[in-house]
């Protein structure tokens, strides 16, 4: 069966001047002779993209999308028009989010995410920025302390809102994120939190004694990388620690305690040193 807005595995079956058809007549596409690669012939099989063109005509392309459906990605606002907003998703054929499917208004070459969808009754693939309506609002399978991939798709004063694993949502709030973020952008992170309601809050650190691990070689490199001395302390405004180390005071403390019980490091008033191997 024909795959509307996937790739489809396909056999050429006809050739006429303006392309191959691909699949038995009953579920037939065109490959038009742009995409058609040299020395291929009848019988021979092809790994194509299927979508439909302006008059909802199956069409075939060896051009792969930004994301096909069921997917989400980054993508560039084109146009705006009354009924929708089109989108470049890597193909010669704009990505229409019709205006029932977005989140706030939208304007050209502007990024948002998007989540790429598929109308059964009309074959049509469109776009969607309302992506609560396209994954769980509330945990599925997540744990405590999981190591999630996540998708940022929008930022706030007070918090990051992100795609866990592409199949529900959660957040990072802002004061417990020490590193530029923006929207589109991919991030290992991790479970710090299910609520009662479901709602899962994240962390970009690894949970326990691993994320004292992975601060503990920041501070070391940093070190390194001035020279051996960094004018930073436990006396040190927490504006000044996440400027240089990108960590909240707390972490920083807890990091630099642990180095000084290794003998890693010396420290003064005046800041920490990395010490003579």
């Amino acid at each position: 069966m024909l795959k509307i807005g996937q790739m489809n595995s396909l056999v050429a079956e006809r050739y006429m001047e303006f392309g191959f058809y691909l699949n038995p007549r009953e579920e037939q596409v065109l490959l038009p002779n742009k995409y058609v690669p040299e020395g291929f012939k009848l019988g021979d099989r092809i790994d194509v993209f299927v979508y439909t063109d302006s008059e909802d005509r199956p069409v075939a392309t060896t051009l792969k999308p930004n994301a096909m459906v069921g997917e989400f990605a980054v993508m560039t606002v084109k146009d705006v028009n009354p009924f929708g907003t089109f989108f470049d998703w890597g193909l010669e054929k704009d990505l229409l989010v019709p205006r029932s499917e977005q989140q706030k208004p939208m304007a050209v070459g502007e990024k948002y995410v998007v989540y790429v969808s598929l109308d059964e009754e009309t074959g049509r693939v469109f776009g969607s920025t309302r992506l609560g309506r396209h994954c769980a609002k509330v945990a599925t399978d997540q744990t405590v302390g999981q190591e999630v991939s996540l998708l940022i798709y929008g930022i706030t004063k007070l918090s990051i809102q992100a795609v866990i694993d592409d199949t529900c949502l959660g957040i990072l709030y802002r004061n417990e994120v020490f590193k530029k973020v923006s929207i589109g952008e991919r991030l290992t992170g991790y479970v710090s939190r299910i609520r009662e309601d479901g709602k899962i809050d994240l962390t970009l650190k690894k949970p326990g004694y691993q994320s004292i691990e992975g601060s503990s070689e920041r501070v070391l490199e940093i070190l390194k990388k001035a020279g051996g001395f960094v004018a930073c302390h436990d006396k040190s405004a927490p504006e000044e620690i996440k400027g240089v180390f990108s960590m909240s005071k707390k972490e920083f403390k807890r990091t630099v305690g642990a180095l000084y019980k290794k003998g890693l490091i010396e420290l003064s008033d005046t800041g920490i040193r990395l010490k003579e191997e």
